[in-house]
């Protein structure tokens, strides 16, 4: 029995040795951190999704400028009638080029530029909320390597202790002191230890499979788990900050505004809208003949006012859709105060609780390791059973489990409140880290193709369009009071 309990402890060890095979560094959070920053998937494609968003205001833009084609055509007819003195068969050829500029829409245009900037604004608190459910998995990555590794460490010491208590018990029972019976719980447990650093060296082996999927490399030797900044003490103040940052609530207001936008451009379709347009070009009644249009050309020029009088209920209908999606859009801020106030109240009740266990743990090992040392000196003058010695053992390694549990509990509770209040960003956790900027690509872009008549034009097209709520006034209204209140009132203290 106690060769193969030898051997099963070679073969956990050389286990634990293979799945720690990736070159052993001390590793800081702030550098996994980092490295998910840079790296993670998920991160790089919302990002890249950010990019592709910033060419809405390009597009939106582009109303205010000038369209220029060119049109070229051949026509043949076959005249079938009867008619005397007609050539049946003829051709003809035509080429032009067309200039059209925009002078006023109604509104149209201007409202359009209004929503897209919104929708790119939503978009910035969208990447910010990916930032910060990525940062979180970095962090519970993190903690989660540490406590497995612990826990494994912990399993490995009861192994080496369970494995000198049998050899005792077997001496003892050489000599007559104990009965077989003695023997055999402490082979029992044994076993039970052999299985129990197995499961907890796969437990270690899927932590490091998620640290590696989230932050782009196998963990090395990580550093102990820094003190988180900004972790609030009172839950007010939480919920007050989270009610201002967090990135749900912001998109949704963004995304409010972006729906009145689209309301007031749909009512602008009942309005006029004027143009400018210029065509130069010829025609020639011979394809054989092309080169006579240079001879057949002429220049229009003029401007144009439109007005819809009837369009069969299409304007109508485009309006009605427009309110009804803005009246989703304001759904969703109150939906989304009310995610907010819930997983803010979820995340500090949990840091709480995380933290009276860890305070009880902490207290029980240091009882349990008191406690396990005087039960063994106790049995080695015949006061306590052999199973007396194996319950107490397997007590301490319960506490310390139970510890270690409760550590990486409240580390990752307290990640997820500053999640919550929408304080968990790059920059939050590591001030020299290099932040992405998404305005970056938006300065880069928004200008392309711009004319110096661009803001002209835009002013005008606003002159008559309604008022646009500032950005975000909806994410910053007053949430309601009875229902701040009543989660005031359930939250849990300290």
């Amino acid at each position: 029995m106690l060769k193969r309990s030898r051997a099963l402890a070679s073969v956990a060890l050389i286990a634990v040795a293979a799945g720690m095979g990736a070159p052993v560094w001390a590793e800081t959070l702030q550098e996994a951190i980092a490295l998910a920053y840079r790296t993670n998937p998920s991160l790089l494609a919302q990002r890249a999704n950010q990019r592709a968003l910033d060419e809405s205001i390009v597009q939106a833009r582009a109303g205010l400028r000038p369209q220029l084609d060119v049109t070229v055509s051949g026509n043949y007819v076959r005249d079938y009638s009867d008619a005397p003195f007609t050539d049946p068969d003829s051709d003809s050829a035509s080429a032009s080029i067309g200039l059209s500029q925009t002078l006023w829409s109604g509104g149209r245009i201007g409202h359009g530029i209004t929503a897209a900037e919104a929708d790119i604004l939503a978009g910035r608190e969208n990447l910010r909320d990916i930032e910060q459910t990525v940062l979180a998995s970095v962090i519970q990555a993190y903690a989660d390597v540490i406590r497995d590794a612990e826990i494994l460490r912990i399993r490995q010491a009861n192994l080496g202790v369970l494995q000198r208590q049998l050899e005792e018990a077997s001496a003892r029972f050489e000599v007559g002191e104990i009965t077989r019976t003695d023997v055999a719980q402490s082979e029992a447990r044994l076993a039970q230890s052999e299985a129990d650093l197995a499961n907890a060296q796969a437990q270690l082996s899927v932590s490091r499979a998620f640290y590696a999927a989230v932050v782009g490399q196998s963990p090395g030797d990580l550093a102990p788990m820094p003190v988180l900044p900004g972790v609030p003490t009172d839950f007010d103040a939480a919920l007050d900050v989270a009610l201002v940052d967090n990135p749900g609530i912001r998109a949704a207001g963004y995304s409010l505004h972006s729906a009145e936008a689209s309301v007031a451009a749909a009512k602008a379709e009942y309005l006029p809208s004027a143009r400018l347009t210029a065509s130069y070009g010829g025609s020639a009644n011979d394809i054989g003949q092309f080169e006579d249009i240079a001879d057949n050309t002429r220049l229009v020029a003029g401007a144009t006012i439109s007005m819809p009088l009837f369009t069969g209920g299409l304007n109508g209908s485009r309006v009605a859709q427009a309110l009804e999606r803005a009246n989703v859009a304001q759904i969703n801020v109150e939906g989304e105060r009310r995610s907010t106030l819930q997983s803010v109240s979820s995340a500090y009740a949990q840091a709480l609780s995380a933290r009276a266990a860890l305070e009880a743990g902490t207290e029980a090992v240091r009882a349990a390791t008191v406690a396990a040392e005087g039960v063994r000196q106790e049995a080695q003058v015949g006061l306590r059973t052999t199973l007396d010695v194996l319950n107490q053992e397997l007590e301490l390694r319960n506490a310390e489990i139970t510890l270690a549990s409760a550590r990486r509990n409240e580390y990752v509770a307290q990640a997820n409140l500053l999640a919550a209040m929408g304080r968990l960003e790059g920059a939050d956790l590591d001030p020299t880290l290099t932040v992405y900027d998404p305005a970056d690509n938006y300065d880069r872009v928004r200008n392309r193709g711009a004319l110096p008549w661009d803001g002209l034009i835009e002013a005008v097209d606003r002159i008559v369009a309604p008022p646009i709520m500032p950005a975000n006034d909806a994410a910053d209204a007053p949430i309601d009071q009875q229902l701040k209140s009543e989660i005031v009132q359930t939250a849990p203290r300290d």
